[in-house]
């Protein structure tokens, strides 16, 4: 959602994905309305982060806006819930997400300026927020983690005009959040605004922080959520 607008508004936008023939197959399609790279690349390992900031800086000397959206989850009773599906999301969704930040700081860096700082743009989730009811405790704990990491790198960051904030959506319909992709109505019933998300409600809170507009944000959290978080 957030490429596709990125792309219609004529940012060279590069995407990436561990599974190599989507990643190539939705920039192809973005491509029919600007431009769109796809640098295919596991992020779950620091290889592959390691691999995927070096390919950036082959194609680019600086980096304007960086949205971190790579993420897991994983539900289980309580009894049951595995080590595997803590440390999956707990790496993938927390770790990956500040290594990635760093090894491509040095080309935000390069973009930063005090008249227009560079973005970052992490992708948390309001189940960081509110207690959620499904048993999906790593992800609630690694979104939780996302906000208040994006505090701290902002902090930090913001000392050489780099902006980080984040967004932390509902109930939109992909392919992780399969229950409001198949359920939609169902789904609208639980959300006060009385629908679930769509494209241009995730692209344009994404546009106002890359934006001029957005230049005065630094170490928030929007939720985008029909107010599940804090109008129920």
């Amino acid at each position: 959602m957030i490429a596709a607008e990125f792309v219609r508004r004529g940012v060279r936008t590069y995407i990436t994905a561990r599974k190599a023939e989507a990643c190539l197959t939705t920039a192809e399609e973005l491509s029919q309305e600007g431009e769109c790279i796809a640098l295919p690349c596991d992020l779950s390992t620091m290889e592959g982060v390691t691999a995927f900031a070096n390919a950036i800086a082959e194609h680019e000397d600086k980096l304007d806006i960086l949205v971190n959206n790579a993420g897991a989850a994983w539900g289980a009773p309580f009894d049951e819930f595995p080590e595997s599906g803590w440390d999956k999301v707990m790496d993938l969704n927390v770790k990956s997400l500040f290594f990635l930040t760093q090894k491509l700081a040095p080309l935000l860096r390069a973009s930063a300026r005090l008249e227009q700082p560079a973005k970052v743009i992490n992708i948390a989730s309001i189940d960081g927020i509110y207690n959620a009811y499904t048993e999906t405790y790593s992800y609630s704990a690694s979104k939780a983690a996302v906000i208040h990491l994006t505090r701290r790198l902002a902090k930090q960051l913001v000392k050489e005009q780099i902006h980080v904030n984040a967004i932390a959506p509902g109930a939109f319909a992909s392919d992780m959040n399969t229950r409001t992709r198949d359920n939609p109505d169902e789904v609208a019933k639980f959300v006060p605004a009385k629908r679930i998300g769509n494209p241009d409600d995730m692209a344009g809170v994404a546009v106002y922080m890359s934006s001029r507009a957005g230049d005065y944000l630094v170490g928030i959290t929007i939720a985008v959520d029909g107010g599940i978080a804090y109008a129920s």
